[in-house]
């Protein structure tokens, strides 16, 4: 028969629509559909990211630095590059006579922006403001309650509002903002004695090429001629290492979700075209009998088969390119993204080869089986099941599991979790495929029960032609995914719970003058006598040397370890008399109060063990280009979870005498104080101090949490939905293969409550037994997609995990006898006739 001529065929058979193979275009859909939303979109936030990468870093290259801006001779390497654009950033407090805010002030240099656009609300693009002037993002100058042309205080300057921002270009390189963004000239921190020595701001010095040179090349390079300096540098092919970093992360989580969708959705593939083959199990015994060979059989169905596939594919493809732009338009406060449609060849390319290598895999076995066996005993398979026949599927199912295997790999940011997916996956499909073996097993083998509805139900698990292995494998799976998922969402609120606590200091302020803590004091006492207010030195350093004092490791010739982030670059450093709160020693001693020996230091534990740092090592810092060097006297545990002070390096107060610094402080008020006129107050009396109010920002926290988990659980409910699409076609398939014993049953006198009795036992046999599995399956992999994949902390709800799985469960027995009640209505006679 030719490919034409089964063609004819197929399509006649086809006429009625794809009725029958409405699970595999469901499947398909779904799986398809979230592959092609997930790499439309994360492949446009990426365009995003690297075409626009100078824009929002506002250079070719960034190089920062605390508490001091570059030196002539630092400034002269960059200008052999390009044009270099200076500026500050630093916390700060905007007062009016009414009312003040804390802020976040940007200054920048005349030839600010150099890439991109500073749109102004009203007057278009814009550059640098004037000195004495200053633009406001909209939502400090609505606390203010000020507008284009009014005054208002920024330290000890009065400064104009020239205009309110539209569009901030390089905001997204700026990281997470403790207040509203304020743009002022270069020269007013210094005036406004905001960056006195001690002050806690940072300079960011941004450079324009003029040629083509490598940024990566060019930081390297400085770092080489500047080697005692901790500069951080910034490139435009990371202008921001937060956002590729969750990018990057989210993708690989979405895209294995979209994978494990398509997973599921194999199994309910293959049992839909079983369900399908068999339901035309007599037309192809037909066929056969009127010399169809057995070649003939796979070609019409494997074009009704495979132009199902295509349908499927190509709807889910169309329906991944119509949600990105919904999905962008969520994440457009977060990203860069364009909320137009987006077509990436590559990405849609690929999500519809998944689907179909998926549907090839899981559709070739059934269609070989149909291919292998003679006439007579595709006649008879309703009593005599048809065994197993892999050889003949064989060839297909390697090429399809080498072609998944490829594009998952190669196409993957992370090939490893990529193949450690595809292994886990595989292994969990052998797993359930083997309980569902021992499952018959153990049922054949097990003690007849005295209750007959009981005993029918364990026999229907080991009968002839019984479902059980396919209902092993799609309720397991299906089951395990809804506990993934509880998992995953359940320990992600508590990390946000965690690490976003409900209680925490309503203020810190940073910059305060030493010789100023009681006067601070006085003015908080002043709103509440209960207030607690808690002060520390801060100062900024980077570790330069540590080690036996023979035998001293140079940080800058170190290769970046696994927890040794608290060497690098610049860090917060401290001193203290007693030992910090919620800070506990696990070597050495801690040094008395009013010390005046050699200089000391208290190290944390986990940084210590990481870089190798032992009691009576030295460690040298610099603070301000002057070296200090201390003995390590002991190591300590922090409490990381709370929101007050935490320094892994404290040192003994005579350490720094000599350097300048300021103070650091965090105000807790009691519940329902009045502190509308606090800020004020504070910024009357240190005009230089900024505050940072701590309850909006952790509102803003939690709320950028709580999205990032809302879109983690939206695009993982694919997943879902394909767990119960294929649930339902487990158990209808399961339902077409027991009519003709539902009948029987009937003939023989059973009644409509005991039919239903016993699909509700058999189904809860099964349930039981794979809850246990699915817990297990579930939470494990929900365990490595937290820990392993997004680096957070194990903190699941099992409350809420076991009533996911006990939804589950009660979901599955709701599916069985919602699928038994065709089967009470069918008449025997009729019935009998059509098989």
């Amino acid at each position: 028969m030719s490919w034409s001529r089964a063609w004819t065929i197929a399509r006649r058979d086809l006429s009625s629509g794809f009725r029958g193979l409405r699970l595999l275009l469901v499947c398909l859909f779904l799986g398809v559909g979230a592959l092609a939303a997930i790499g439309s979109l994360t492949s446009a936030i990426q365009s995003e990211l690297d075409s626009q990468g100078q824009a929002i870093l506002g250079g070719d290259i960034e190089v920062e630095l605390w508490q001091r801006a570059l030196n002539d001779e630092e400034l002269a390497f960059l200008a052999d590059y390009g044009e270099a654009s200076p500026g500050y950033r630093l916390q700060a407090m905007a007062s009016t006579p009414g009312d003040a805010v804390p802020v976040e002030l940007k200054a920048v240099a005349d030839n600010y922006p150099m890439y991109g656009q500073l749109l102004i609300e009203g007057q278009g693009a814009k550059g640098a403001p004037a000195s004495g002037e200053a633009y406001l993002a909209a939502g400090a100058a609505e606390r203010l309650d000020i507008e284009p042309g009014d005054m208002f205080t920024l330290g000890t300057e009065q400064v104009r509002v020239a205009g309110i921002i539209a569009e901030e270009p390089d905001r997204l390189s700026e990281g997470f903002a403790l207040g509203q963004t304020v743009i002022v000239a270069l020269d007013l921190p210094e005036r406004a004695g905001l960056v006195a020595p001690g002050s806690m701001f940072q300079t960011k010095t941004r450079v324009a090429f003029d040629g083509g040179a490598d940024p990566d090349v060019v930081t390297e390079e400085m770092q080489e001629a500047f080697p005692d300096v901790s500069f951080d540098f910034r490139t435009r092919n990371r202008a921001s290492p937060g956002a590729d970093r969750f990018v990057s992360r989210m993708g690989e989580f979405l895209t294995l979700v979209g994978l494990a969708a398509l997973v599921i959705a194999g199994i309910g593939i293959g049992g839909g075209v079983n369900s399908y083959l068999e339901a035309r199990r007599n037309s192809i015994a037909t066929l056969k009998i009127l010399g169809a060979t057995s070649r003939d059989i796979v070609r019409i169905y494997a074009l009704e088969i495979g132009l199902a596939a295509l349908a499927g594919a190509f709807a889910g493809i169309v329906a991944g390119v119509l949600v990105t732009p919904l999905l962008a338009g969520a994440l457009g406060s977060l990203l860069p993204v364009t909320t137009e449609f987006v077509f990436a060849p590559w990405a849609l390319g690929r999500a519809a080869a998944f689907g179909l290598l998926v549907a090839l895999v899981f559709a070739a076995p059934p269609l070989a089986r149909a291919k292998q066996f003679p006439a007579m005993a595709l006649m008879r398979a309703r009593v005599s099941p048809l065994a197993q026949q892999w050889r003949g599927a064989a060839v297909p199912v390697v090429l399809g599991l080498v072609g998944i295997c490829a594009l998952a790999i190669v196409g993957s940011s992370n090939p490893i979790l990529a193949a450690m997916f595809l292994g886990g996956a595989a292994a969990m499909l052998g797993f359930l495929a083997l309980l569902g073996r021992l499952i018959r097993w153990a049922a054949k083998r097990a003690p007849r029960p005295a209750n007959p509805i009981t005993r029918a139900a364990l026999a229907n698990l080991y009968r002839p032609g019984a479902a059980t292995g396919s209902l092993v494998t799609a309720l397991g799976f299906g089951l395990a995914t809804f506990v993934l998922l509880a998992g995953v969402q359940s320990s992600l609120d508590g990390n946000i719970q965690r690490s976003v606590p409900q209680r925490a200091p309503d203020y810190f302020v940073l910059d305060v003058p030493r010789d100023g803590v009681e006067q601070f004091r006085e003015i908080v006492a002043g709103v509440s006598e209960e207030a607690t207010v808690d002060t520390v030195p801060t100062l900024r350093g980077s570790i330069v040397r540590f080690g036996p004092k023979d035998d001293m490791t140079v940080v800058a010739d170190m290769e970046d370890r696994e927890g040794t982030w608290g060497l690098r670059g610049e860090r917060g450093l401290t001193y203290a008399d007693v030992i910090p709160e919620g800070n506990a020693i696990t070597s050495g001693d801690w040094w008395d109060e009013g010390y005046a020996g050699e200089p000391l230091v208290s190290v944390d534990e986990e940084l210590a063990q990481a870089a190798g740092i032992a009691i009576g090592d030295l460690v040298t810092v610099n603070v301000l280009g002057v070296e200090f060097t201390a003995r390590v006297a002991n190591t300590r545990r922090i409490d990381w979870d709370s929101l007050g002070f935490n320094n892994v390096w404290v040192f003994s107060a005579n350490t720094f005498a000599s350097a300048p610094h300021n103070l650091a402080a965090t105000i807790e008020l009691p519940e329902d104080t009045d502190a509308s006129g606090l800020l004020r107050q504070l910024v009357t009396a240190f005009p230089s101090s900024s505050v940072i109010e701590v309850g909006p920002l952790l509102t803003e926290a939690r709320t950028i949490l709580d999205q990032v988990s809302l879109a983690i659980l939206a695009a993982a409910s694919v997943a879902v939905l394909a767990g119960i699409a294929v649930l339902l076609g487990a158990i209808a398939a399961a339902r077409a293969a027991r009519i003709y014993d539902t009948v029987i049953l009937r003939v023989l006198g059973a009644s409509r409550r005991q039919l239903l009795a016993l699909q509700f036992a058999e189904f809860g046999l099964l349930a039981a037994v794979l809850a246990g599995v699915a817990l297990a399956l579930g939470t494990g992999l929900a365990w490595l997609v937290i820990v392993q994949l997004f680096e957070f902390d194990w903190l699941p709800d099992w409350t809420e995990i076991l009533l996911v799985l006990g939804g589950g469960l009660v979901l599955v027995l709701a599916f069985a006898l919602g699928a038994s009640l065709p089967l009470l209505r069918a008449r025997p006679a009729q019935t009998l006739r059509s098989l």
